[in-house]
């Protein structure tokens, strides 16, 4: 069992940063493929971004390529994302999310993940 916390999350104006934390506790995260997703209120959660075992592969959605940056610290067992030029339409619930995975790939599909936190509002204001 993992248990996943996200903090970090707030109001920011349109153009502003933030950095989103996610914590793990009760296992190590080095054996795990992480990922970040978001959903807005009414819209399905998606995908934002991934990162597996190691921190040396990432994939990020079109939307947010160039803008986020996924990254990981296993000796501290958390991830962050870091988000730049932030977009009213990046307005959403981020939640992190965890998958044991033995092949060092990472994972876009959120049906693919068994670890989730309760998510951090993030809102941007025009």
């Amino acid at each position: 069992q993992v248990q996943l916390v996200e903090s970090g999350g707030g109001l920011v104006q349109a153009g502003g940063s933030l950095r989103v934390s996610c914590a793990a506790s009760g296992r190590t995260i080095g054996n795990y493929a992480m990922g970040w997703f978001r959903q807005a209120p009414g819209k399905e959660r998606e995908f934002v971004a991934t990162i597996n075992w190691s921190g040396a592969d990432t994939y990020y959605e079109h939307s947010v390529k160039g803008r986020f940056t996924i990254s990981r610290d296993n000796s501290k067992n958390t991830m962050y994302l870091q988000m730049n030029s932030l977009k009213p339409e990046d307005t959403a619930v981020y939640y992190c999310a965890a998958e044991w995975d033995y092949s060092g790939s990472y994972y876009t599909k959120k049906y693919d993940y068994t670890y989730w936190g309760q998510g951090t509002q993030v809102t941007v204001s025009s």
